[in-house]
């Protein structure tokens, strides 16, 4: 049955869910479920995994592949396991051309026998760790309607219970990537109706998603929800995040403290001031000196030698000293 588990989830973000920001979400909520940016099989195969893999202080926190060869899939999840992932997670819901030509992402829409392959060789190689599935409403001139036969489809031939879907088909023809994240329209029913038809699937929903009210109310109807750029571009929603479970919202007087901490002690081991604070851009909207505090994140914390001191200026900017 359905868990609360994926009751708040925050996208998996090319470029902006790294290690870094990661570790400081955790700081904003202890239940959300974090997830990394995508990283391709090849990459872990071929690359370096160590680099692609690595993550401390994130927990819960879900990795997600993208790839559309079963055996490759299940040789990375082979190679992830070691790093402690609550979760593996596959990519069918990317619409960029890279990964079009490497016939990964949202293409796999139109073979949902081919993903329930791909599942079921992933989780044979993860063990315990769920496997789960991101993908779209449908593709290109699929009707939309075609997600109820996908979803029966990846249930009844591998063992993906949670499928979270981003509420919109994907143009992979003729729109970019950033216009298929808002062009294509919304169509909430119909997630909500994958939910009425598969009871027994943990349904998440994906897309558009903007404040804690929304997620109320499309709680009502599926098991989670997944923001993406209002969670990253407004972290102080992220505040608000453990309510859904029944538990205290944290506060930004009592988080910042431990943002500031963990920057010291990750700049003590040599890491860069800058990898921290352009994922905290997004605080303190609308309040006076932000404009101040923003650029000073912007400009000074990117020198080579910018310490936590240019932290403490950019709060001080605000009134947090």
């Amino acid at each position: 049955m359905p868990n609360d588990s994926h009751r708040f989830c925050v996208a998996p973000m090319l470029d902006w869910t790294t290690p870094e920001c990661r570790a400081l979400h955790r700081l904003f909520t202890r239940r959300a479920l974090l997830y990394t940016e995508m990283v391709t099989t090849g990459a872990l195969i071929y690359g370096d995994a160590e680099r692609h893999l690595q993550h401390h202080g994130d927990a819960p926190c879900a990795l997600q592949l993208g790839g559309g060869e079963p055996e490759a899939l299940a040789r990375a999840c082979a190679i992830a396991l070691p790093y402690g992932y609550q979760e593996i997670n596959l990519n069918v819901g990317c619409p960029s051309d890279r990964v079009q030509n490497n016939r990964i992402g949202a293409c796999l829409m139109d073979d949902a026998a081919l993903v329930a392959e791909c599942l079921g060789a992933m989780q044979a190689a993860a063990g315990a760790v769920p496997v789960t599935v991101k993908h779209r409403l449908a593709i290109d001139e699929q009707d939309e309607r075609e997600v109820f036969h996908f979803v029966k489809t990846v249930a009844s031939r591998s063992p993906c219970r949670v499928f979270i879907i981003h509420a919109r088909k994907a143009w992979l023809q003729g729109l970019s990537p950033k216009a298929n994240r808002d062009v294509p329209p919304l169509n909430y029913p119909l997630v909500y109706e994958v939910k009425r038809r598969f009871p027994e699937l943990t349904i998440v929903i994906n897309g558009g998603i903007g404040d804690l009210a929304q997620c109320q109310a499309h709680l009502q109807h599926v098991d989670g929800v997944m923001l993406g750029r209002a969670a990253y571009q407004n972290p102080e929603l992220l505040l608000l995040a453990d309510t859904l479970y029944g538990e205290a919202a944290q506060t930004l007087d009592a988080v910042l403290p431990r943002i500031r901490a963990l920057i010291a002690e990750r700049l003590a081991r040599g890491e860069v001031l800058s990898h921290y604070t352009r994922h905290l851009l997004g605080l303190f909207p609308g309040v006076r000196g932000a404009k101040i505090y923003r650029r000073i994140l912007s400009e000074d914390a990117r020198a080579p030698d910018a310490g936590i001191t240019v932290f403490e200026r950019a709060l001080a900017a605000v009134g947090h000293i």
